[in-house]
């Protein structure tokens, strides 16, 4: 079991959609706090205490780099790689950004589509870790009850069985349900899970 050590954090943050449902182009370059949204959560994760972010492009991810700094960031922490299948499911973007993180580091993976997310959260998410575990926002339902959502840390013990399950639509959901006494949750409130699927929802970017 590997000593977690918030130092030894490598966020992958998944931006390889094109946005189909909301119609607007890759999720990404949506405006946001006078920047496009990828760079506004890049920069949420490195300020919440990660070392480094792999972000994983796919989708028109030539227009991405050429309207981003994400081609000019690496001096800030920054990574970007481009899944050329993206389209295949969201798997193939967790495997690319586990592979591409640093050897031997814990894993945080999100999604570029959550506004809210905050660096007070990902610290705090950082801070509930225990070695050997797997820590997830949790946002309740109706029912009140938590449920499993993303930012997801996933210890670097985990990182190579998590991999394992990995295939189509599921990044480390299957390896998750699998093994759910593994899974901590930290609750996070609405504002920082809910995501931007339809163009209702994009009050969120105000």
């Amino acid at each position: 079991m590997s000593e977690f050590r918030t130092s030894n954090v490598t966020a992958v943050l998944l931006a390889a959609g094109a946005g189909t449902r909301l119609g607007l182009g890759p999720k990404a370059l949506l405006p946001f706090r006078g920047r496009t949204l990828v760079e506004v959560l890049a920069e949420v994760l490195l300020n919440g205490g990660c070392r480094e972010v792999v972000v994983v492009l796919g989708a028109e991810a030539e227009q991405v780099l050429a309207s981003t700094s994400l081609g000019r960031a690496e001096q800030r922490g920054v990574r970007a790689v481009v899944n050329a299948e993206w389209n295949s499911g969201m798997a193939g973007s967790f495997l690319l950004g586990v592979e591409k993180a640093s050897p031997g580091d814990h894993i945080l993976v999100t999604l570029v589509d959550q506004p809210g997310l905050t660096a007070d959260f990902v610290r705090r998410l950082l801070a509930a870790h225990l070695p050997g575990r797997a820590t997830a926002a949790g946002y309740r339902g109706v029912s009140g009850k938590l449920r499993r959502g993303h930012p997801l840390l996933l210890d670097a013990s985990l990182r190579a069985p998590a991999s394992e399950t990995a295939a189509g639509d599921s990044g480390a959901r299957l390896f998750l349900q699998a093994n759910p006494e593994l899974v901590d949750l930290v609750d996070c409130g609405y504002e920082v899970g809910e995501d931007i699927d339809t163009r209702d929802q994009l009050h969120l970017l105000d």
